[in-house]
């Protein structure tokens, strides 16, 4: 049985529909990338998930339990943790607190402060340093040091590598091995579609809210990514060529 499945999942803001019966599956220990283009509904994807956004219609199971009518913090208690866009610190409180308030939920688990300074060594002469100091590098580190505080069977990555130095975004993903080793399970959204092939055991492409390409990175070439990714072939069809909409068409990611 898969650790998530989403079935048929319709979801959005006020009047707008971001998302569009989305069916995925992600096994335990595996690694999901989502990539898509800005608009392309990923964000939301992971915001329900996590229960920030309401489903409209659909179904989401986490080890084979219903979590459409579990609040968010109930779903970090069971086992789901999000790493938000933009990292979203406690900026008054220095990296050990912020670290420690991702234990609040006191789950059981190998992931204590020591374990996370493992994985992120950059974080150990930061300590008491507060998060509004700190380079956008070190913040993500904190970001997910605290969402392994509260030891996660799945992490929810959202835009791990949104605006950081190459060798920083390197830095990140070299943990994600040591995070799966460890038992947890990665869901991450991507923009990057280099960043999500390499690290991914399989790819999910999104397209205005719908599934338009899933597979194995081994299993799926160039061209049919960046055709899901950009709807070369829907425009060709509606317009006769690549002109038409701009990348960045579309309401809320």
């Amino acid at each position: 049985m898969s650790l998530l499945e989403v079935s048929g999942l319709v979801a959005g803001y006020g009047d707008f529909q971001a998302l569009f019966d989305i069916d995925l599956d992600v096994d335990e220990g595996e690694t999901l990338a989502v990539i898509g283009a800005n608009g392309a509904g990923k964000t939301t994807l992971l915001r329900t998930v996590a229960g920030l956004v309401r489903a409209w219609s659909g179904e989401i199971r986490f080890d084979g339990t219903d979590l459409l009518s579990v609040s968010a913090h109930r779903r970090v208690r069971e086992g789901i943790a999000m790493v938000p866009e933009g990292r979203q610190l406690f900026p008054s409180l220095n990296v050990r607190e912020n670290l420690q308030v991702g234990a609040y939920s006191r789950r059981p688990g190998a992931w204590i402060v020591p374990r996370v300074l493992d994985v992120f060594p950059l974080l150990e002469p930061l300590m008491d340093r507060p998060a509004d100091v700190l380079s956008g590098g070190e913040q993500q580190a904190a970001a997910i040091g605290r969402a392994l505080m509260t030891n996660p069977r799945l992490i929810l990555l959202d835009e791990a590598s949104l605006g950081l130095a190459p060798v920083v975004v390197k830095q990140v993903y070299n943990a994600l091995p040591s995070i799966t080793e460890a038992g947890t399970t990665v869901l991450v959204v991507e923009q990057d579609i280099s960043q999500a092939l390499a690290v991914a055991d399989r790819v999910l492409c999104l397209l205005e809210g719908r599934v338009s390409l899933e597979g194995s990175p081994s299993e799926l070439e160039r061209s049919q990514i960046t055709a899901a990714y950009f709807d070369l072939e829907g425009r060709s069809d509606q317009h006769g060529g690549l002109e038409g909409r701009s990348d960045g068409h579309g309401g809320p990611d």
